[in-house]
């Protein structure tokens, strides 16, 4: 009995879209160059976004050619919403200048457009299913 139990969570396991959840895939292009590195964000939660505080999960990718790409596994399908900027100086801060102007390129997934502050979360959002989903964000360079 406890050899067939086993031997069904393990199956469970393996099996595609079994206890695993949807993989997204991240590709960010239009970068001016390939100086510092991009920092993703990815957040699920609306009243978060885009406070560094509320992210599901961050990471930070060296650029090659102009592009980046990441892939965040295991994610339960739902709705989601990134935040990038390329950190040129490598920094690891968001460099804005007089009046919160942006010094550094940035963009959001959906196209969602900052318009005197930063895009809401449904203006971003898209939904991730299983088994997986790719997004492109473009920083227009």
């Amino acid at each position: 009995m406890r050899r067939r139990v086993i031997f069904i969570l393990l199956l469970a396991v393996l099996m595609p879209g079994g206890a695993f959840g949807a993989t997204l895939d991240v590709v960010i292009t239009g970068l001016a160059n390939d100086k510092g590195d991009v920092h993703v964000a990815l957040y699920d939660n609306p009243a978060a976004f885009p406070d560094s505080d509320g992210m599901r999960s961050e990471t930070k990718i060296v650029p090659s050619d102009r592009r980046a790409s990441v892939t965040f596994p295991d994610l339960a399908p739902g709705r989601y919403a990134i935040a990038v900027y390329h950190d040129e100086n490598g920094n690891h801060d968001f460099d804005q200048g007089l009046f919160g102007i942006p010094l550094e390129d940035y963009g959001f997934s959906s196209g969602a457009v900052a318009f005197f502050g930063p895009p809401s979360f449904d203006a971003a959002a898209f939904d991730v299913t299983d088994p997986a989903t790719q997004v492109e964000i473009n920083l227009g360079n």
